[in-house]
């Protein structure tokens, strides 16, 4: 069974809350941090991406990065400030997007259990990633963003959490990108409750950030070593995670733009992909379901569905929406073998909406777009039950949590 534990968070005072948190390192490129922190000296993003207060063309993985990250971390916990909890807690988060609400545990999981498939993963990480969140973790001594993970819906579960969402909330915010973000301290006395209750729920599954778990692994395996005391209940032996019950949840389509048409005129790709397609011409984007496609090409959007039965294909991977397209127009007909490193590949979260698919081919900066059925949470959940791992940039979890609201020290 899985486990939770609560600890003492680092976290700001309410009222600087807003000013301090920020969105996910690993969502935003330099510039795009470096113009969100502009102004505001006390977004964690000067933590998280500290390379936006180092000369352009910094190294990312460079000595001086994370000497800045260290620094900064020190600097805003004084100056926000940050301060610790008295007593190891949980917290509940709620996340509210337009009309959808999503309700969480703040709680720390354990790395025996992420080591040991207790807690499913769905995704292959990336050794220059693991690298860079290791070395952050180790040289901040602290967790500073949570893994976002899921359960299967469990009954008492979610009583307990909607009965501790009935009072003041810690933190109650609406960043500037119109999500609402409340944070409730449960109280200590109900610590014991809520363990018992998530001892019920027999498994966790990562929903988005599986290189932060990984390196938080890492991160206790480094430190473990150079520990000749190490009891296994060392705080770096947990990472910090938010539980949201699977039901809760939307999944959005993760689009993909190809930048050329691998030697093909419009005219040629489509008869080519007419081999394998049934196509429909001046369709309107996105697609309303599972192993249908839309696809913008010369100006145009064209149904795609393939001709042959994926409901056929042994293995769950195989039969995703993501799939089907990387194998049977993807890789034959584009030429993009591998999305994990073709640089003639683009990915674009649902998020931007297919205007964006649009404006990338009308500009030139793609030649051909293609807007996807997103995946859904029990194919992600049956995919980790068989071990399987999904293809690259499967799926886009919407609304994002947000760093530097609470930090696990180790």
């Amino acid at each position: 069974m899985a486990t939770v534990r609560p600890f003492r968070a680092l976290r700001p005072l309410p009222g600087q809350a807003a000013a301090v948190a920020a969105v996910p390192y690993d969502v935003v490129n330099t510039e795009e941090a470096r113009q969100l922190a502009f102004d505001n000296p006390l977004s964690f993003l000067r933590v998280s991406r500290p390379e936006i207060e180092l000369p352009e063309g910094t190294d990312m993985y460079s000595d001086a990065v994370y000497a800045k990250a260290a620094s900064n971390f020190d600097r805003l916990t004084a100056e926000a400030p940050l301060t610790i909890e008295d007593e190891p807690s949980f917290y509940v988060y709620a996340l509210r997007m337009g009309e959808r609400t999503q309700i969480g545990l703040v709680a720390c999981c354990s790395v025996d259990e992420y080591d040991n498939d207790i807690i499913r993963k769905h995704e292959r990480t990336r050794p220059d990633k693991e690298n860079d969140r290791t070395r952050h973790m180790l040289t901040l001594r602290a967790q500073t963003g949570p893994v976002f993970m899921t359960y299967r819906p469990n009954q008492k579960v979610n009583e307990l959490v909607n009965e501790l969402i009935r009072t003041v909330p810690l933190f109650d915010f609406v960043a500037v990108d119109n999500i609402a973000h409340t944070v409730w301290l449960v109280p200590v006395e109900r610590n014991q409750e809520i363990i018992e209750a998530f001892g019920q729920v027999p498994l966790f599954y990562i929903a988005d950030g599986h290189h932060r778990a990984k390196s938080a692994s890492r991160t206790r395996e480094e430190l473990q070593a150079h520990n000749p005391s190490h009891t296994g209940d060392e705080e770096y032996n947990f990472f910090q995670c938010v539980l949201f019950p699977s039901d809760q949840l939307r999944i959005l389509a993760y689009n993909r733009a190809v930048k050329d048409l691998n030697g093909y005129s419009p005219a040629d790709l489509l008869k080519e992909i007419g081999r394998e397609f049934e196509i429909r011409e001046n369709v309107s984007p996105p697609p309303q379901k599972h192993n249908r496609f839309a696809m913008y090409l010369d100006g145009r959007w064209y149904g795609l569905k393939l001709k042959g039965d994926v409901t056929k294909k042994f293995k769950v991977t195989d039969r995703l929406d993501v799939s089907v397209l990387q194998d049977s127009l993807l890789a034959p007909i584009l030429g993009v073998q591998d999305p994990r490193t073709d640089k003639r590949i683009d990915f674009i979260g649902g998020i931007r909406g297919t205007r964006e698919l649009e404006r990338l081919v009308d500009e030139g900066k793609a030649a051909v777009a293609f807007s996807m059925y997103p995946t859904s949470l029990e194919e992600l959940m049956e995919i980790s039950d068989a071990g399987e791992i999904m293809p690259p940039k499967s799926t886009w979890f919407e609304p994002k949590l947000r760093d530097g609201l609470l930090s696990h020290l180790i």
